[in-house]
């Protein structure tokens, strides 16, 4: 008996010290950004001979040079509201229509904007540009996506150099977050040229506001930070913070994969066509902002003839069916933590439950009945083996007080109870411990979900992805605890005894500061271990035997 209440103690300290790091990693203060000058990634490779010399460094602006003043061209679709400026043909901001802010409900979330510096440029590397600090001409138009219409196209231009001339188009989609970019060059000089084209991402590396989503709630912590993926060395990720340091690990040249910016929910990328060479780039500049870049070479050009490189760009939400569909490992974004490969089969029953009964709370009773059943037999050895402890602890409270005194005798006295009476003092811990890694992995799965953020359940909850307004769910929780707490056998050591009382209120502290979709979860969970456990524990006491009613 004392083994099993120690491992159950192990367990339940386990988790605290997880909650807690996590906890310490999502709030402790940021270090302070050193000013440094420009890192390119240690070990990079150098460009192509092809690229004009100094592509890293001179041939791509830096914020120190004053830019042109240009205007914003807007477009909005059914999915988003974008703002191009004409200074660098650089797309500025980028508004979810479907997505509301996390601290303001009221107005939609912005991701690309200038809050973090967020923005997505892109041009031709080298000294004759043109670049994303040239001004570029436009047609004045109405860009906004009709009614029947599925495509929205903003065409750029401006001249280079030796009569080369760059058009950039933007083509914006219906029902897509994916923003078609390409850049088309015409040669109109008298001799060949060979452009290297770039795309890049810019942000100041500072997490979002999260406001009283899942990422402030207790235990919640979330990447924010360039990713990168390619076959060969797939999923990668580098915080800002390994930019200062130079501790870079990520892909140099690739023919496949993608370049990311990832935060909490959401994500911006450039998704390059597979076949395409391309370089990565990783870098701070001297205002304090970070770079992620794409370099792509492209054909040399003969006088008279034209050339184009397209990467289109997601910038949207993770929610995974547009991630699959639109590159090969972009769903890996969604971060489910270590135990990835369970959590995303949990996902996708899930989702399968919210398109059966269109609630995702109702999708999380769903998932959890379901479970629930998968581990019944698990359950139910557990509780069998609980409910056999506890007919026999009179008689274990009686050994313990006849040998105080002669602790070997005691633990013999027990051991010969345990193996006359067939049972296993560890019975009840095994099956706990095989559904450990299953919770973890929902734990987190309801975390990164953005299909939860702002999603609401019923009455009073309103978003999932948010602490119980109320905190009605956090006390319910609590309640089934308690009584969970006293259908277990009474452990006969008396300090031990008092532990395990006070244990569901110092558990339950950590509901509160849960997401309603999480406590949801574990109230219905408890609610049907409650009832398997009643029903056991009532065929025990009617099946026991005569000796363990004394």
């Amino acid at each position: 008996m004392d083994t099993q209440r120690l491992i159950l103690l192990f367990i339940f300290g386990f988790s605290v010290l997880m909650l807690w790091d996590a906890w310490e990693k999502e709030h402790r203060p940021k270090p302070a950004t050193p000013a440094v000058m420009t890192q390119p990634a240690p070990g990079a490779s150098k460009p192509s001979a092809a690229a004009a010399a100094g592509v890293r460094g001179a041939g791509i602006p830096q914020a120190t040079s004053a830019p042109e003043k240009g205007e914003i061209v807007r477009v909005q679709t059914d999915l988003v509201v974008a703002e191009i400026d004409t200074a660098g043909a650089t797309l500025k901001r980028v508004e979810l229509l479907k997505h509301k802010d996390a601290t303001d409900v009221s107005k939609n979330f912005e991701l690309l904007g200038p809050e973090h510096h967020y923005e997505a440029q892109s041009g031709i590397a080298g000294e004759a540009g043109p670049n994303h600090r040239t001004l570029w001409q436009t047609k004045p138009g109405d860009y906004t996506l009709k009614p029947g219409q599925d495509v929205v196209e903003v065409r750029l231009t401006a001249v280079a150099r030796d009569g080369v001339t760059v058009d950039k188009v933007y083509t914006f989609h219906r029902d897509s977050y994916a923003i078609g970019v390409a850049l088309e060059v015409h040669n109109q000089g008298t001799a060949a040229v060979t452009p290297y084209a770039y795309f890049q991402l810019t942000h100041d590396g500072k997490a979002d506001a999260t406001g009283n989503s899942m990422a402030q709630s207790f235990g919640a912590r979330s990447f924010t930070g360039f990713a990168a993926y390619s076959d060969e060395h797939k999923y990668q990720k580098e915080a800002p913070s390994d930019i200062d340091k130079g501790k870079m690990d990520l892909v140099k040249q690739a023919n496949n994969g993608w370049l990311a910016f990832v935060q909490h929910y959401f994500v911006s990328a450039w998704l390059p066509p597979e076949g395409l060479a391309r370089e990565y780039v990783l870098e701070k500049r001297p205002d304090a902002v970070y770079v992620g870049r794409l370099l792509v070479p492209m054909p040399t050009i003969a006088p008279g003839a034209s050339a184009r490189v397209s990467v289109p760009l997601y910038s949207g939400p993770q929610e995974q069916r547009r991630l699959e569909a639109a590159a090969p490992g972009f769903d890996r974004v969604v971060d489910y933590g270590l135990l990835d490969i369970i959590a995303r089969p949990l996902f996708w029953l899930l989702q399968k439950f919210h398109e059966y009964s269109g609630n995702w709370g109702v999708a999380i009773i769903l998932l959890t009945v379901f479970i629930k059943l998968l581990f019944f037999p698990l359950s139910a050895a557990s509780y069998k083996s609980m409910a056999r402890m506890k007919l026999i602890t009179p008689r274990l409270t009686k050994i313990r007080e006849t040998y105080a005194h002669d602790r070997q005798k005691m633990n013999q006295a027990m051991m010969e109870l345990y193996k006359t009476e067939k049972i296993n003092p560890l019975g009840g811990c095994f099956p706990i411990l095989i559904q450990i890694p299953v919770f973890i992995s929902l734990y987190w799965m309801l975390l990164a979900a953005i299909e939860l953020r702002h999603a609401p359940f019923v009455l009073w909850i309103h978003d999932l992805s948010a602490l119980d307004p109320y905190f009605v769910l956090p006390l319910l929780m609590t309640c089934t605890m308690v009584l969970q707490t006293r259908m277990n056998p009474t452990p006969p050591d008396p300090v031990q005894a008092k532990v395990m009382q006070f244990m569901p209120f110092v558990f339950s502290i950590f509901f509160f500061f849960f997401p309603a979709g999480l406590v949801l979860y574990w109230l219905v969970n408890n609610i049907l271990s409650i009832l398997q456990q009643w029903q056991i524990q009532r065929m025990f006491n009617r099946d026991k035997p005569a000796h363990a009613k004394r």
